[in-house]
């Protein structure tokens, strides 16, 4: 992985983020008589100077803009140059949520809309619209597979790349659903946190066992290419390897398509493993976990069976320091594991949790990260640092 970018509630400066991870604070704010994970000023003004740089960019979605900003730091971070060989590859859960809703409102008020209506809604256009600004000419790909979306967008790109069809990806994914239909769909399903003054409103894998799903948005995209180990070693740098990415699937028996035992994690997870290029344990897993009795739950078993009791990873979930910011949750959970693997710097959950190990003084040099979604899908990827691997 060359770069990446990123801008979600913990920020949108890399320096910003990193604190955000030391210092272990949630960033939540208030929408619609809720707590959700929402951009702070600083970030949410660089979304703004975006839209204001060109006329046309006042009428794209806060997922697009996202996507826009988190695709140029990606770039910047690579130091590629737009007019390399690069493909790109953004998903989303909901697409342009906050255009939709407002174009179907004037739609039922008025009978008509603006004929910008349908190109600033397709879900194709937040990977069309950062390759645009981006001026590239390879491959501009668009995809929703609910929540697993981000990292099986990596998934792509992880293809392509061991193909030779393309040396440069950008993948990730983007998400705003910060509306309040979405808001209402997500109190429908009784998943939805009630704790609206607790300083940790979403707590995965609470002891408890209690649903304290928070709705966030964000945006992350990776810059990933296909280089030797030797190319690694003249650059002097310890890359961080993406080693595969796994996918499972499972017959769904309720309307969110999750199992007891975690049937489509457990096919993920070993998926993933049976590939890995390194035969060394991992380390640590960052877990899908948004909150939600059921769905923690499902995940915790599909661990405890694909792993021994005695070789378990450590186990944590970010959401609870940005909720569950839907196609971009997997990729936000990456940023983290990017981080863990440069700085060996980890969160301990700061709540009574379901997962009691202290995660002091433990050496991660390998982490699997997991998603999952709606319609019994899931994902799984694993990454590692050194170069004492095969290298992507």
């Amino acid at each position: 992985m060359r770069g990446h970018g990123s801008i979600s509630p913990l920020g949108h400066t890399k320096e910003h983020i990193v604190q955000q991870y030391l210092s272990g604070e949630p960033a939540f704010g208030s929408f619609e008589g809720a707590r959700v994970g929402v951009l702070g000023s600083e970030a949410a003004s660089a979304i703004e100077q975006i839209t204001n740089e060109k006329r046309i960019y006042k009428g794209l979605d806060r997922s697009v803009l996202m996507a826009i900003y988190a695709c140029r730091e990606a770039v910047s971070q690579a130091g590629w140059k737009t007019e390399d060989d690069i493909a790109i590859n953004l998903g989303s859960s909901r697409g342009a949520t906050s255009l939709f809703e407002k174009h179907l409102t004037e739609f039922l008020s008025t009978g008509s809309v603006s004929p910008n209506t349908s190109p600033v809604t397709t879900l194709g256009n937040i990977s069309s619209w950062a390759a645009q600004d981006l001026g590239l000419g390879g491959p501009a790909i668009s995809h929703s597979v609910t929540c697993s979306t981000g990292i099986q967008a990596i998934g792509n790109a992880f293809a392509w790349l061991k193909s030779s069809m393309v040396s440069k990806f950008l993948a990730g994914a983007s998400e705003a659903p910060l509306t309040a239909f979405t808001l209402a769909q997500m109190n429908a399903l009784g998943i939805y946190s009630k704790d609206f003054n607790s300083p940790y409103p979403c707590r995965p894998l609470n002891a408890a066992r209690e649903n304290t799903f928070v709705l966030g948005e964000a945006a992350a995209v990776f810059a990933l290419e296909k280089v030797t180990e030797a190319e690694l070693k003249s650059r002097n740098i310890e890359p961080v390897v993406l080693e595969s990415v796994g996918f499972g699937f499972e017959r769904i028996g309720s309307k969110t398509g999750i199992s007891k035992d975690g049937q489509h994690f457990k096919l993920a997870m070993h998926n993933a493993l049976s590939q890995a290029v390194s035969a060394a344990p991992v380390d640590m897993i960052i877990m899908h976990a948004p909150g939600t009795a059921t769905g923690d739950m499902a995940e915790l078993n599909a661990i405890q069976e694909v792993f021994r009791a005695d070789e378990i990873p450590v186990l944590t979930s970010t959401k609870w320091l940005t909720g569950h910011t839907f196609a971009a949750s997997g990729c936000l959970s990456l940023d983290y594991a990017i981080h863990v693997l440069k700085t060996q710097s980890l969160l301990d959950f700061p709540y009574p949790s379901l997962v009691n190990d202290s995660v002091k003084n433990k050496v991660i040099n390998k982490i699997l990260v997991n998603s999952a979604g709606f319609g019994g899908n899931a994902a799984s990827l694993i990454v590692s640092r050194g170069l004492n691997y095969q290298v992507l």
